[in-house]
């Protein structure tokens, strides 16, 4: 890649930027500890498959048209 090339210069400035982290790599680590938490564990406890329960089996696209036709009326 030539080294004048956009890419190569935004890819030099982001990996010499991460690669001089200190403080940031451990705000990193906590962001994605977080991340992990909130959609991996959260999700599994507090937000059930709606639709799994409440429309049969093959039928779930003609379950969400019928409750938004009868909550627009």
């Amino acid at each position: 890649m030539n080294k004048n090339s956009i890419l190569y210069r935004a890819y030099d400035l982001y990996a010499d930027g991460f690669r001089n982290m200190r403080l940031g790599r451990t705000l990193w680590a906590i962001i994605l500890i977080k991340l992990f938490i909130m959609f991996a564990i959260l999700k599994v406890f507090f937000f059930p498959d709606f639709l799994k329960q409440h429309a049969p089996e093959g039928h779930e696209p003609d379950y969400v048209a019928t409750e938004i036709i009868d909550r627009a009326q």
